[in-house]
């Protein structure tokens, strides 16, 4: 089944040269289902390339998905025209009032700043705590990982002393949960950050559960036990270039950055990286699509506001 978006969304043309069924909103009004309503929290600066990622791993399960893409009011963009953000996105004031299946949160280039100095920091903690009575299951990708896990629990996050740029192994640590099934024993996904999460700091929530780390690359997946929400602190969602424009970009700029690991055949940055994690992302967004929104959403989703309990574990 497809994704629905507005009709003129550019993600539309890409994804259909893919094959990935993208259906326009005058012809989804004609279908008699009630879809599954996810709203994405997009924080990154290259909004169009983020959101067309995202796209093309919702789009890839048979259910169908609306999606509402939602920006920072507090913020202003400059890497995005304000003809797109205008067109394509909301702010909260617009979608507060409604309630989704699910939403993304996601990364963000402002790790190496207090949370509280990032300047929608307020804004985001709205967003979150809004969440918990209006959004089914809410999932958080890298820097919007690390601010839920510091906002809900106050976790921390620490420096790397350098950037953690690559494609890394990471191990399951619990290989019967639903958010994983399919999946091998190691698993490959890519990262860029330069801040982490330590994993004593996870285990002495008993309402987390760490689902895999890598040596290199630490803890990864995180999730509450009630499935209502997961952290994951690297980017499954990126292409097979997304890593190299991010080298050549910081090259460009005079940074000292080595070149991403596991990425270019031979650390060759002339040759064309190899993709070893789209599967492994596919999986990831439709387990979660499935397991944690299609069957665990009420149909009704007046009712999320009655499973909001401060003191229990939903």
């Amino acid at each position: 089944m497809p994704i629905k978006v507005q009709s003129n969304l550019p993600a539309i043309k890409i994804l259909e040269n893919e094959n990935i069924f993208v259906m326009p909103e005058d012809r989804a009004m004609a279908q008699d289902i009630r879809p599954l309503k996810i709203v994405i929290l997009n924080l990154m600066p290259t909004k169009i390339i983020t959101e067309t990622q995202l796209l093309r791993l919702l789009g890839n399960t048979p259910l169908q998905v609306d999606i509402e893409l939602l920006q920072m009011a507090t913020h202003k963009s400059k890497n995005t025209s304000k003809r797109h953000l205008t067109t394509f996105y909301k702010t909260f004031d617009e979608i507060k009032n409604q309630r989704f299946d699910g939403m993304i949160i996601t990364g963000a280039p402002v790790e190496l700043l207090d949370f509280e100095e990032v300047d929608y920091w307020d804004e985001l903690c709205l967003i979150m705590d809004w969440a918990k009575r209006n959004v089914y299951s809410t999932f958080h990708i890298c820097w919007g990982a690390q601010a839920g896990l510091y906002h809900r629990y106050g976790i921390q996050k620490f420096e790397f002393g350098g950037k953690l740029s690559g494609v890394f192994e990471h191990k399951i640590l619990n290989p019967l949960h639903p958010l994983l099934r399919g999946f091998d024993d190691t698993f490959m996904i890519p990262h860029s950050r330069y801040t982490g999460v330590h994993s004593e700091d996870i285990q002495k929530q008993p309402e987390l559960e760490i689902l895999a780390a890598g040596d290199e690359a630490g803890v990864s997946i995180v999730c509450k036990r009630s499935g209502r929400e997961f952290y994951v602190l690297g980017h499954a969602e990126y292409d097979r270039e997304t890593l190299a424009s991010e080298y050549f970009r910081d090259i460009n700029k005079g940074l000292d950055i080595k070149i991403p690991d596991n990425y270019f055949p031979d650390d060759d940055s002339t040759k064309q990286p190899l993709m070893v994690w789209r599967s492994y992302a596919s999986l990831l967004f439709s387990n979660w699509l499935n397991y944690y929104v299609y069957q665990k959403t009420p149909y009704d989703l007046e009712e999320l506001k009655n499973m909001y309990d401060e003191n229990s574990d939903n």
